[in-house]
């Protein structure tokens, strides 16, 4: 009898042993899968959870609440990082990224500055050269028995077109009183100033969107082959047209460098930390709203334009100092500080600017990289044989940056505060000149082996060679697919994308095929009334001013 009630005894321990062993496995195998995580009844201890303590404290706790439990709770309490692992690794590449952006931005800029720089100079060296290649050609082929359909080629009518809007507009800013005009301007008050000088940058980003387009179409019409249909208005129109807006923009660039002379020459330097602060408001308009990388490559191109712009205006400003003084060099060290404050905060709020919008909107570094890829691809496109466009028309295409208009008006300032007497001083004009045309030939050289690199980085070479589709682009089809018509003959349109391509129509080389392709199999899943607002835009579709009223779709 005691030994069947001890066997009865012991099995029921076992049994009681092996229910709570069955209970302690549930409880594991439901913590491990993630059935039941932390709760704010479950206190966390040191990596794991045992039931009987969490009651027994919670018991403990609501039956003796006090302040001094609290403390010893708030003070002990512990928490794991990595049960977050991939949004704290997120925030760190965040911060890597915004120590990355002033790198690789100033690599972008220090590229596209020596591409304006490259342009601009092409205005003062090669294409007087240019021009009398072809005045050479116009004379002397109708004495040799000229008997071809064109007396000269359409590169040469746009280079005496060019030439020719330059010697007009130099010789009518001599009636525009530069001195008269800064006066004028150093007499309004410095809240009038402030505002003068904001009307005129919007003034000067509505001028060059519309520049371009003006002399595009004085060279089109000027080069049109003559057996079509005449559908303009004729070349002597377009031409006043050109002269007028070139005219009217060199002004405006006047007036913007006057303002600045007026803050640097002022003695409280107010309206100058007024004309900087406004740079720091362009942070505001600009890093709280959506950006993509299409959008982020049209702001990088617009603030390599303004930086050359506001490089040049600093030369005419200290040109206009230098020549009040007599060109007293220990002048120079006054204006010194006041350009240092002017250029440091340009790189500021630009890099500033980029930090946050790519950090907001989730861009990496890499981007720049890519953007600096696409300006060396028009580079080495627009140097083939066979190109439909000169590379300073690209570069202002791309950036919207127009070189006439502020060489003429940096001659006009040249020639006023030069005084040539003397066979000694042409001589030095003539080796000044062919110091420019020195330094333009080396820094094409230069730009061009480094295009060549970074298209080889990216891996496009191959699209230089590529044909654009020959089927008709449309609205409705992607802007990739060149346009036929746009070039004068079809060995002219082997390049992709066409170089004539304007801002309207970026290259697409950024994107690859594949993506492409699987861009419109979505959109084509999509329904019609969302299709426009979810398919992304690439490069092609994107106006280079699309940004410049901060107006993002």
């Amino acid at each position: 009898m005691a030994d069947q009630l001890g066997t009865e005894l012991s099995e029921e321990k076992e049994a009681e042993i092996e229910l709570k062993k069955r209970q302690k496995r549930t409880w594991e195998g439901l913590h491990k899968s993630g059935k039941i995580g932390i709760t704010p009844e479950l206190p966390e201890t040191l990596g794991f959870y045992d039931i009987s303590a969490v009651r027994r404290e919670q018991r403990e706790l609501s039956a003796d609440p006090s302040l001094t439990r609290f403390i010893c709770t708030e003070l002990t309490r512990g928490y794991f990082l990595e049960h977050n692992e991939a949004k704290y690794t997120e925030r760190r590449e965040r911060v890597y990224t915004c120590m990355r952006i002033p790198k690789e931005l100033e690599k972008l800029m220090i590229f596209g500055f020596f591409l304006c720089v490259d342009a601009f100079l092409y205005v003062f060296t090669l294409l007087p050269l240019r021009v009398l290649l072809a005045l050479l050609r116009l004379f002397t082929l109708p004495c040799c028995g000229f008997s071809g359909s064109r007396l000269l080629q359409p590169a040469q009518v746009c280079d005496m077109l060019r030439g020719l809007i330059l010697v007009l507009c130099f010789s009518m800013m001599h009636y525009v009183d530069y001195s008269m005009m800064y006066h004028l301007i150093r007499g309004q008050s410095v809240i009038k100033l402030y505002i003068i000088y904001n009307m005129l940058e919007v003034a000067d980003r509505l001028f060059s969107s519309f520049g371009q387009d003006i002399l595009d179409a004085l060279y089109w019409t000027a080069t049109e082959p003559k057996e079509r249909k005449r559908d303009n208005i004729g070349v002597i129109p377009h031409f006043f047209m050109a002269v007028f807006y070139v005219f009217l923009h060199a002004i405006l660039i006047m007036v913007q460098a006057s303002t600045l002379n007026v803050a640097f020459n002022s003695h409280n330097k107010s309206l100058l930390t007024i004309m900087m602060s406004n740079n720091f408001v362009e942070i505001k308009g600009s890093v709280f709203k959506k950006f993509e990388k299409n959008n982020l490559f049209q702001m990088s191109n617009s603030d390599i334009k303004e930086r050359f712009t506001s490089y040049v205006l600093l030369l005419i400003v200290c040109l206009r100092n230098m020549e009040q003084f007599s060109w007293n060099p220990d002048h120079l060290w006054v204006l010194f500080p006041d350009v240092f404050m002017v250029v440091t905060s340009e790189v500021a709020v630009d890099v500033i600017k980029h930090a946050f919008i790519t950090k907001f909107n989730d861009i990496t570094a890499d981007v720049y990289s890519e953007y600096r890829a696409s300006l060396a691809f028009d580079l080495v496109s627009s140097r083939q044989k066979n190109a439909c466009t000169d590379y300073s028309d690209s570069v202002a295409r791309r950036m919207g940056f127009i070189p006439l208009p502020l060489a003429v008006l940096l001659i006009r300032v040249v020639m006023s505060s030069v005084r040539l007497q003397g066979a000694l001083s042409y001589t030095c004009v003539l080796l000044f000149y062919l110091g420019l045309v020195t330094l333009k030939v080396l820094n094409s050289i230069v730009l061009l082996g480094k295009s060549c690199v970074y298209v080889k980085r990216a891996k496009m070479e191959d699209k230089l060679f590529e044909r654009p589709s020959t089927a008709p682009s449309s609205s409705a089809k992607s802007p990739s697919k060149a346009d036929p018509a746009r070039c004068r003959t079809p060995s002219a349109c082997h390049q992709y994308p066409p170089p004539d391509a304007d801002a309207e129509q970026l290259p697409s080389m950024l994107l690859k095929e594949d993506d492409e392709d699987e861009e419109e199999e979505e959109e084509a899943q999509l329904p019609s009334e969302t299709k426009h607002k979810t398919s992304k835009k690439d490069l092609l579709e994107i106006d280079r001013f699309t940004i410049c009223g901060n107006r993002i779709d």
